[in-house]
């Protein structure tokens, strides 16, 4: 039995001999040889002297190729690697990539002769003509090759000519100092570290984000599962939001050992408020006595700890703070709205005025609706 290091030299020696065989038939004609391959495609880095030295030697190829169309001369591997040109003389200049794929291509179709042009259809009477009809031939392989010598030769002239000084941009430079020197741009900070920091979770979170479309676009249910995951995320921060704002302004008892706030109207007892009201009543000053009353009823109903004292509510701030189906509330509203009119509209108020006043507060102050006492009709009660 051979070994495995003797296979490859006899099969070897059977290929060549097969092709030594078949060469009067053209077998291996088509096998080019060593000097046809393909440059690598690692672009050279070229000197602007080499640069227009390989011009010219492209010229002289396509220029050859043009009247010989043979494989030799029109041999894409004569063409070179690509060049890697810097644009001006300075020793750490910018360099721009050069690529002859263009000319590798036509020459390789260079090889074979130019086909014959289509010939052009007859035209059918009473039908308008047809892109396909009015569309110009292709150009010739000649014709190409002829457009490569004159490009070539462009690239040449552009090659060959001075490097020109970029322009200073003076005025330019002028126009932006002036914008950079107004107020809006005088507190202009380098970045810190935390918004450098902000700025790589900014970018994390779009390529989270990119990934997540990307993903979505082959799974479908994924995207609509991100979609409706955020729905229903901003709806509980809504409702968290409400449900937190809602205990902020909610009424709660105050604790039982914590007195009246300062100036509040539970910092004067209702009974002093009740006493002012009557002497001023005995004065005739009813409206003094009806803006007494609601006090007092007010400084009854925050001492029973029905809402927190504050000192900068109105009437209708305390007329809020009762529940509709409350029983005194009917009552605080009749005593608000009548204090509103006397005390803040300026109107004048009577005796019977007050009498109603007392009795609507002699009811909120006893704990009472309005409506389970009667109310007086004349006279002092």
């Amino acid at each position: 039995m051979r070994s495995r290091r003797t296979r490859g030299p006899v099969f070897a020696s059977l290929v060549m001999a097969l092709c030594l065989f078949s060469l009067s038939t053209g077998a291996c004609a088509q096998i080019p040889p060593a000097s046809t391959a393909l440059p690598s495609n690692r672009p050279h880095d070229a000197t602007r002297e080499e640069y227009r030295a390989h011009l010219n030697a492209l010229a002289g190829l396509v220029q050859a190729c043009a009247k010989a169309r043979d494989m030799k001369t029109c041999n894409p591997a004569e063409v070179g690697a690509d060049d890697r040109v810097p644009i001006d003389d300075s020793p750490n200049a910018e360099r721009r990539l050069i690529r002859y794929g263009w000319l590798r291509v036509l020459l390789s179709k260079a090889q074979d002769n130019d086909a014959l042009p289509p010939a052009p259809k007859p035209a059918v009477q009473g039908k308008a003509p047809t892109w396909e009809d009015v569309r110009p031939a292709p150009p010739t392989t000649t014709q190409l090759l002829l457009g490569a010598q004159t490009r070539l030769a462009h690239d040449m002239a552009q090659g060959t000519a001075p490097v020109a000084m970029p322009p200073g941009h003076a005025q330019e430079r002028a126009v932006m100092n002036q914008v950079l020197a107004e107020r809006e741009f005088q507190d202009l900070e380098a970045p810190n570290p935390k918004d450098s920091a902000m700025e790589k979770v900014g970018n994390w979170l779009n390529r989270v984000l990119e990934g997540a479309m990307r993903a979505s676009s082959r799974a479908p249910w994924l995207g609509r599962a991100l979609v409706w995951g955020f729905v229903i995320a901003v709806c509980a921060g809504l409702v968290l939001a409400l449900w937190r704002l809602e205990r902020r302004w909610r009424i709660r008892l105050a604790p039982e050992n914590r007195g009246p706030a300062l100036g509040s109207a539970s910092q004067v007892p209702w009974q002093q408020w009740m006493d002012n009201a009557r002497r001023a009543a005995e004065a005739g000053q009813w409206r003094e006595a009806i803006h007494f009353l609601y006090w007092a009823a007010i400084s009854r109903l925050e001492s029973k700890r029905l809402w927190p004292a504050d000192r900068a509510r109105t009437p209708r701030e305390y007329l809020a703070l009762i529940a509709p189906d409350d029983p005194r509330q009917p009552g605080l509203a009749t005593l608000t709205r009548s204090f509103e009119r006397t005390w803040y509209g300026g109107l004048p108020a009577a005796e019977k005025d007050y009498l109603r006043a007392e009795h609507i507060a002699s009811a909120l102050i006893a704990g009472h609706g309005v409506s389970e006492l009667a109310a007086p009709e004349s006279g002092r009660p």
